[in-house]
């Protein structure tokens, strides 16, 4: 059935940690006019620089054939480290929110305690081969965090077979254990990707992949965006001081005679 004027064509695709990387502003807008990051402007440049608004962290969409796609570098702070996070070209940008939303939403008071480990035992992912690991039930993703003398960072892979990698993300050891775990959280989560423009997508593995094809309204996809922005910008939103109450002048003694 062909999609009405008022419908667009969508797929829903299952897991969505193989539905390819989506639209880069489901990041960047989101970064600029809710969180209030700045970004550079080189035209002659096909990169998008975005500095959050302490300068401490800097994010960098930078479309190399080879190598991560997003890099997000954040200076020393309270204690810790520098440490930076990176993420391949197909990473799907709903996995990516996961981390950025944590970044700049509230500091947690217990972020030391998190388990990046958590969301994946709960979603039924078991202990994969390498060390210190764990694999997705259907064996496409796996993420590992060697433990030993020296601790290095965390890595989640994303594959189609043993020679056919998806993408990759990697967290430096110093990274805050609670931002991690939004991006295990996400990663794990059941929800479809949303994608549009189908025709266009890179062959995916029938036998591993779940797409539904569906007619979706354009006032949602159109103000998809939109709705996130504005429930993310909420988070900056200061709530107006209560009315004090109105002082009372000064009582006067009584004069006597």
């Amino acid at each position: 059935m062909l999609p009405s004027p008022e419908t667009v064509e969508v797929e829903y695709i299952t897991p969505r940690r193989l539905a390819g990387g989506g639209d880069p502003a489901w990041i960047t807008v989101l970064l600029h006019r809710a969180c209030g990051w700045s970004h550079g402007d080189d035209p002659l440049m096909p990169r998008v620089i975005l500095t959050s608004p302490d300068q401490k962290a800097q994010l960098r969409l930078d479309p190399a054939p080879a190598g991560q796609w997003w890099t997000l570098h954040h200076a020393p702070d309270r204690g810790r480290p520098a440490w930076y996070a990176s993420f391949g070209a197909h990473t799907p940008v709903e996995i990516i929110a996961g981390f950025v939303d944590a970044l700049t939403g509230p500091r947690l008071t217990h972020d030391e305690e998190a388990d990046p480990y958590g969301p994946l035992r709960q979603a039924g992912w078991e202990p994969a081969w390498a060390e210190n690991g764990l694999v997705s039930p259907d064996a496409t993703t796996y993420i590992q965090h060697p433990v030993g003398e020296e601790t290095g960072p965390w890595v989640a892979t994303a594959t189609l077979g043993e020679s056919r990698p998806v993408w990759q993300a990697r967290f430096d050891e110093h990274t805050p254990p609670h931002l991690i775990a939004a991006f295990t959280a996400t990663l794990a989560a059941p929800t479809p990707a949303i994608r549009t423009a189908p025709g266009r997508l890179p062959p995916l593995d029938p036998n591993r992949i779940t797409r539904t094809e569906a007619n979706m309204p354009v006032d949602l996809i159109a103000f998809a965006l939109e709705n996130r922005i504005r429930t993310l910008a909420a988070r900056r939103e200061v709530p107006p001081a209560a009315p004090s109450a109105p002082r009372r002048p000064p009582a006067h003694p009584r004069r006597t005679r």
